[in-house]
């Protein structure tokens, strides 16, 4: 007799599961800033539309907002769209989608104002240049009023941001109503028109807290469930294991179910590999750009400002030569320096904290001290944490970085997703607008924050502004074709019996041994994780080899992921949980196999300090100054890449 699948009071999976279907008009998968976003705006829109958001999670704590955030990073005010532009240009090595990042640098600042008039604390600059946070700050009036935020650099504002998700979360239930949400449901798989080729009919996926599988058609879809965490090993392992800096529920289901119904992918090379306090993750952007600190080498020196550092930076011109160095070129040139044995770096936190110190009263410098620490009580409580287990004071101990493990994403300093059709102006070229703003190559498909690539910088308020920006154009989409009427391929028994395969497989093997997650006919999901990461860390770039790989180590690696797609089919659950789990890690190996095709297909290294392709050092411009596209054939399942050429639309300054 097996013992359980578990004691931990999770809810064992029924073979059979209650079957739900429903039809609507307008389906929003996710329910992060993107998701929300789309919720808050499109009723505007709509009409009488019928109208359902499903998330994985509970949207007060969904997606890469959940834990808070201690600033809004993209936020244009005084600056203008243009320059925007060209920020995110240059951060990403020359290569974006410029009629997408101008359309959201023009729309951003609308969601920064609608989230401070929903409660979000901003802080504000006074008259003589004193820094207000918290409520205070609304004493100097708002945004929009003509406030003065408290910027941390050209872009960035500072917010008391531990509940900033739960706000703006409220805020799209509202409006949006809560009979139109489904939550804790597991979206995990689009599905196709029986009649329509290349339209969006529907999609499946089950509740992770109850025996239900969920059958949802709809005549227009919005998916934006983030980006990728863990497909590469993590550096924190035993006590540590599962710590990283972006969220670990994020499993590139966003990528995955866009491309497996044909969703043409952009520049999925390109990966975000952060430099972050080591072991904690907390970010450094706020001690960088607000407290002033500097990076310095084991040696005590100012890398950054070396003759090393310019002679590394001049081998990328032009854009190592930039006035703003590229975030991944800053990656390269830490790299080097541990490569050379003047590691491991450290972040001057003592230094940059007496130098504010001197120019303030006791009464300052204590807040000061505080918000040191709320830096990450407001996004990463782990690294406060583990400041108070190494008992380190900031201002007292200095503390260590280094670069993570890779992130797929395309909101943040990264521009890996899915090729979208730009704004249907006369500006933009014929090759970015094919039909509708933010649809795929797939009819009716949407996506937004994350999943739309070419694009990064957009961090929370662009993805709730793009969500915004997004549904509005799919609502145009839906009324245009007011006569669709959806039909999926699949039959009902069809989906549920894919969906609940794992669950089928435990529950018909999970007596044949005592250890019941030792079984010669199925594998569990936690093993099958393991597996994934060894290998993506080892041939594909990860921090184990310095985040350096070659076309022979990426042919074995592709000789891996076949394997593991066969295994895939045998991954087995025993409650909701890992049922969760199971699709969650289809999803990744998707996600990152077309990652690694990607940097495969790309015979340079466009993102050096991100990755290195040792047999194509460095970047070739002549041949690859391009982006990088493929698509999956749901109909012979097969692979394909091929160039799509840049057009600068915004000029340099």
């Amino acid at each position: 007799m097996a013992i359980p699948n578990k004691p931990t009071g999770e809810l064992l999976a029924a073979r059979d599961p209650e079957v739900e279907e429903r039809e609507v008009d307008i389906l929003i998968v996710g329910g992060g800033m993107a998701a929300c976003g789309s919720a808050f705006e499109v009723k505007k829109w709509s009409g009488d539309k019928k109208v359902l958001l499903c998330d994985k999670a509970a949207m007060e704590r969904s997606g890469a907002v959940a834990q808070g955030l201690s600033a809004i990073n993209t936020y244009i005010g005084e600056n203008k769209p243009e320059d925007y532009v060209r920020m995110v240009r240059n951060d990403l090595m020359g290569l974006t989608r410029d009629d997408l990042v101008f359309d959201l640098g023009r729309h951003v600042d609308d969601s920064v104002h609608l989230f401070e008039e929903w409660g979000l604390p901003v802080w504000k600059k006074t008259a003589d240049g004193k820094s207000i946070d918290g409520a205070k700050g609304l004493e100097m009036g708002t945004l929009k009023e003509g406030a003065a935020p408290v910027r941390t650099g050209k872009w960035q504002i500072m917010i008391n941001g531990e509940s900033y998700k739960c706000i703006v979360a409220e805020a799209a239930k509202k409006a949006l109503g809560e009979e139109n949400i489904l939550e804790r449901v597991f979206i995990v798989k689009l599905l196709l028109d029986a009649n329509k080729d290349n339209t969006i009919a529907g999609a499946v996926g089950f509740s992770v807290r109850e025996n239900k599988v969920y059958i949802i058609k709809c005549k227009a879809m919005m998916v934006a469930c983030g980006g990728a965490v863990n497909i590469y090993m993590p550096r924190a392992q035993g006590e540590g294991k599962g710590r990283a800096w972006y969220p670990v529920w994020n499993s590139g289901s966003t990528y995955t179910m866009c491309a497996q119904v044909g969703a043409e992918l952009t520049m999925m090379e390109n990966r975000f590999t952060p430099a972050r306090f080591k072991d904690g993750y907390g970010p450094v952007g706020a001690w960088f750009l607000l407290f002033k600190a500097k990076a310095l080498n084991a040696l005590g020196e100012n890398y950054a400002a070396s003759d090393f550092a310019k002679k590394e930076l001049e081998k990328y011109a032009p854009y190592g030569l930039a006035a703003v160095t590229p975030t991944c070129l800053r990656n390269h040139l830490m790299l080097a320096e541990m490569k050379a044995g003047r590691g491991p770096i450290i972040m001057d936190t003592v230094t940059a904290l007496a130098a504010l110190g001197e120019k303030l009263d006791k009464k300052e410098l204590k807040h000061l001290e505080s918000e040191a620490w709320e830096d990450f009580l407001d996004m990463t409580c782990g690294q406060a944490n583990l400041w108070c287990a190494q008992n380190c004071e900031p201002e007292k101990k200095n503390s260590e970085i280094m670069p993570t493990e890779p992130y797929l994403l395309g909101s943040h300093s990264g521009c890996c997703g899915i090729w979208v059709s730009g704004p249907d102006e006369d500006w933009v070229p014929d090759s970015y607008k094919w039909g509708y703003n933010r649809m795929t190559t797939v009819n009716g498909l949407f996506t937004a924050g994350d999943g739309v690539g070419a694009s990064g910088h957009k961090f929370s308020s662009g993805s709730h502004a793009e969500g915004r920006i997004s549904i509005k154009s799919l609502c145009k989409y839906v009324r245009d074709n007011a006569d669709f009427a959806p039909a999926i391929k699949e039959s009902t028994q069809e989906l549920v019996d894919l969906t609940y395969q794992p669950i089928r497989l435990f529950l018909d093997n999970c007596k044949y041994t005592t250890a019941v997650d030792i079984n010669p006919n199925y594998l569990k999901p936690a093993g099958f994780a393991m597996r994934l990461m060894k290998a993506t860390n080892e041939y594909g770039a990860g921090w184990m080899t310095y985040y350096q790989t070659s076309d022979k180590a990426l042919e074995i690696l592709q000789g891996l992921f076949s394997d593991m797609h066969e295994d895939a089919e045998k991954l087995g659950a025993g409650d909701l949980h890992e049922l969760m789990r199971c699709w969650e890690m289809k999803h990744r190996l998707w996600t990152v196999e077309a990652h690694c095709r990607h940097i495969y297909f790309r015979k340079e290294s466009r993102y050096p300090g991100f990755y290195y392709k040792a047999d194509f050092p460095g970047t070739d411009d002549e041949n690859w100054f391009c982006f990088t596209n493929s698509k999956y054939d749901p109909a012979t399942g097969e692979w394909t890449c091929k160039k799509e050429p840049y057009h600068k639309i915004i000029p340099d300054a």
